[in-house]
């Protein structure tokens, strides 16, 4: 996956603004994006391995997909309200790009709402019909989301790294901590740091996450984690994490 933030034919970044690099966010936007390349990457499949008539991981797999739409959601209401805002203003020449990764977060949105009905029914009834609604619908997210991810880095951020600074950067994770309930993030923070690479995992845990949460997921969250894995994916092997 290390390869997948390069730009395609086509794609031209936004203009950089001279002076100097203020920030990381490129790094910390790579993360999250990689994280949910693999959750929307993996949803279809998951849903399909679930036969029908069997409501107990219809219910299991339908509400670790709301989990993931409300992480994705989040962490793009965090972008709308804390970092877009100062893009336009700082980086006026950026407003197409601006104006483009706010529409992709329009479809995300709808494609996102489409889901939740089907996604709620086929929790209950685990039908055939359903679970295939489901399916189909997260490809369609999958492929409009895919676009999105790349392209938010490779043409936008590297403008806000010369435009905002890592303090400025840092309420978007805590927008997203403030947002969601603190058991589920331990066992999040585990598919974080597996969906990265092995370099990059002792950073993000160390240097990024706070020394309670990195307590909690000593404690707990790491065997959240690798139980929710094994039934998820019942006889795969679980990725490496810390």
């Amino acid at each position: 996956m290390a390869d997948f933030f390069t730009m395609q034919p086509g794609e031209a970044a936004a203009p950089v603004p001279p002076g100097p690099v203020l920030s990381r966010g490129s790094t910390g936007m790579r993360r999250i994006h990689r994280f949910l390349l693999w959750a929307y990457g993996e949803a279809p499949d998951l849903v399909r391995s679930t036969a029908p008539g069997d409501r107990a991981r219809a219910g299991y797999v339908g509400e670790v997909l709301g989990n993931f739409h409300k992480v994705l959601l989040v962490h793009q209401e965090g972008e709308e309200l804390l970092m877009y805002p100062r893009l336009a203003e700082r980086a006026p020449a950026s407003a197409p790009h601006v104006d483009q990764m706010l529409d992709h977060h329009r479809q995300v949105r709808d494609r996102v709402e489409s889901i939740e009905a089907v996604r709620k029914r086929w929790m209950q009834t685990a039908g055939a019909g359903d679970r295939d609604e489901v399916a189909q619908r997260h490809e369609d997210l999958q492929t409009v989301l895919n676009e999105h991810l790349r392209r938010e880095v490779t043409e936008v951020m590297p403008v806000v790294d010369r435009v905002m600074t890592d303090k400025e950067l840092s309420a978007l994770p805590k927008h997203g901590v403030d947002q969601h309930d603190k058991k589920f993030l331990v066992a999040y923070l585990g598919m974080v740091l597996a969906t990265n690479p092995p370099d990059e995992r002792r950073k993000i845990f160390y240097e990024e996450i706070p020394a309670p949460v990195r307590l909690a997921y000593r404690l707990i969250g790491r065997r959240m984690y690798l139980r929710q894995h094994s039934m998820l994916f019942p006889g795969r092997p679980i990725p490496e994490t810390l």
